[in-house]
């Protein structure tokens, strides 16, 4: 007998979906739970994100505008904080929905 989607779900820890989304930041809490469309859709968005911030930081000298360099780096580092903080948090929600359907 193959398990259903939501057999997996309900199946997956909650917190290990919550820690591999956060951690790498990456989205890997969903392959965890096997929520390809998901992993898909975050990857997506981060290299989305990282291609915007490389395209919009090719004309700042790092030697001449130091600050600018900087502030593009925090930016780039509190988007990906961003995507990890908003998948872990669908992750975790996701998995409470299954259990409580199991």
């Amino acid at each position: 007998m193959v398990p259903t989607k939501q057999q997996i779900l309900a199946a997956s820890s909650l917190w290990l979906a919550v820690v591999l989304n956060v951690v790498p930041g990456l989205g890997t809490g969903y392959i965890y739970q096997r929520r390809w469309r998901a992993y898909w859709i975050t990857t997506a968005t981060s290299t989305a994100w990282l291609v915007l911030g490389a395209v919009l930081g090719q004309d700042v000298d790092p030697v001449l505008q130091p600050d600018v360099l900087q502030q593009n780096q925090l930016i780039g580092l509190a988007g990906l904080l961003l995507v990890a903080g908003v998948t872990a948090a669908e992750a975790a929600r996701a998995a409470k929905r299954a259990q409580a359907e199991a």
